[in-house]
């Protein structure tokens, strides 16, 4: 039987028998092509006939083999002359060549080919007949497109695109990919992620791990990461999907990697959680408004604001009085040279359990705060003041608080003047934790709103003090 005829597959060995030959090795080789394929001698009679090609037409080897051509059964008669031309001019050409036309199937049905066939050369080096392998049209498009979209993907796309390995490292990204990440397309392969971001990598790598695991999360993911960069570290917000690649050639699938497609979407994320912010804030102070003007006691009124504006702003708040129940003009000289500024603790946020803030400073005893700190600042520049501890250790974060009379987990602070009917009337300072980031200039115009509103309420309460004492 000759090797066209033959199953892919032989019957095992026995103790005494010989290897395969050449014609059980190379039926099992044809028969085990993704592609079909047949060949013809010079005169165009079949000579092999593989499985993927009885699958598309449905003829098998012992139909095919031995065939003069395509005419009267794969083909038809109009047909056939024109084919088979097209086919043995291979003969003559050099290299292979690329056909399409239609080939008919066993049961009668047409199907669209596309052909590429080369001369079979002979042992004296002239051809001998021709090989052709064929696939259903549909199909070769299909790669082609596969093919042409990944190479589009990782040239031309306008998003990030990286394929990841199973040990988490980038095997292949895309320019786009390259330069979100500030390094090149080729430093980039093989290392770990942790060398490009500084913050981020566990959650990016922790999605890696179980998308090769579990497949592709049903949408995508907004990530935050610090990329690592010549100008310094950059927060990037990268909205991410994954795909898990697996190989089409195994049996069961086996993870190859994963496909990670990101848009760099930061400024789009910080205009949405500004403007968020804002509302919340602006919120706050309407409700802040409508409880304060139910407090009898303008004091009170003052301290509700301070507790409205701590909520998702400050961890502590303090205000202070310029000492005397005046205003900060008033401690000028006779001679116009301005005086000392002594400031008197009025309220404050509870140091301990958290609760509302209490009122304080009946004795009028000065706070002891030393030149220069910023509540003190702030008085003097009738402006907002920002301070912090920096990047230090907690025992010198508690002894630069201590020593400014502020919470021992003060790090960051931020002062903003009392003013009222062109009076400066104190200072009320905002204190963060170490968990919180720096007051920006954001923060401080949303401090200097309170403090409109502290001021207000302060002034209202001098003011009665005031026409009471007249009136007694």
């Amino acid at each position: 039987m000759s090797a066209s005829r033959r199953s892919g597959t032989t019957d095992e060995l026995g103790p005494d028998e010989p290897e395969p030959g050449g014609s059980e090795l190379l039926a099992a080789l044809l028969d085990g092509m993704d592609a079909a394929l047949c060949a013809f001698d010079a005169d165009g009679v079949v000579t092999h006939w593989n499985r993927e090609a009885e699958r598309i037409l449905g003829w098998s080897a012992d139909e095919a083999v031995g065939r003069q051509g395509f005419a009267g059964w794969a083909v038809r008669t109009a047909d056939a002359e024109e084919v088979e031309e097209r086919l043995m001019s291979s003969m003559r050409a050099p290299g292979r060549q690329v056909h399409e036309f239609a080939l008919l199937t066993k049961d009668g049905g047409r199907v669209l080919v596309r052909t590429q066939s080369a001369a079979v050369r002979g042992t004296d080096g002239k051809p001998a007949g021709v090989y052709c392998a064929f696939s259903e049209v549909h199909t070769q498009i299909d790669l082609e497109r596969s093919i042409a979209l990944s190479e589009a993907l990782f040239e031309d796309a306008s998003w990030g695109v990286v394929l990841v390995d199973a040990d988490l490292r980038p095997a292949v990204v895309n320019a786009h990919a390259a330069r979100a990440l500030g390094i090149g397309r080729t430093a980039v392969l093989g290392r770990p992620l942790g060398e490009m971001l500084s913050q981020g990598v566990e959650e990016l790598e922790s999605a890696l791990t179980h998308v090769l695991g579990e497949g592709a999360p049903p949408a995508p993911a907004d990530m935050w990461v610090s990329v690592r960069t010549p100008e310094g570290e950059q927060r990037r917000c990268w909205s991410s999907g994954f795909l898990r690649l697996a190989s089409p050639l195994a049996e069961e699938p086996v993870p190859l990697g994963v496909g990670w497609l990101f848009q760099d979407v930061t400024e789009a994320k910080q205009t949405e959680q500004e403007a968020a912010l804002l509302r919340f804030r602006a919120n706050q102070l309407h409700r802040a408004a409508r409880a304060a003007a139910e407090c009898e006691d303008p004091g009170e009124a003052a301290t509700v604001h301070l507790d409205f504006a701590l909520a998702g702003f400050a961890d502590h708040a303090l205000i202070d009085r310029v000492a005397g129940g005046g205003s900060r003009d008033a401690l000028d000289g006779a001679d116009g040279a301005p005086g000392p500024t002594r400031l008197v603790r009025s309220a404050a946020t509870p140091s301990g359990a958290p609760g509302p803030s209490r009122l304080a400073g009946k004795a009028g005893l000065p706070v002891p705060y030393g030149e220069g700190h910023p509540a003190v600042q702030c008085v003097e520049r009738a402006g907002s003041v920002r301070a912090t501890a920096g990047a230090v250790g907690p025992e010198r974060a508690r002894v630069w608080a201590e020593g400014r009379q502020w919470p021992a987990d003060s790090v960051h602070a931020l002062c903003a003047v009392l003013r009222s009917r062109g009076r400066t009337l104190g200072v009320v300072t905002f204190l963060r934790a170490a968990g919180r980031s720096q007051f920006d200039r954001t923060d401080a115009v949303y401090a200097e709103d309170v403090a409109v509103r502290i001021a207000t309420a302060l002034d209202l309460e001098e003011a009665l003090r005031n026409s009471g004492a007249s009136g007694a």
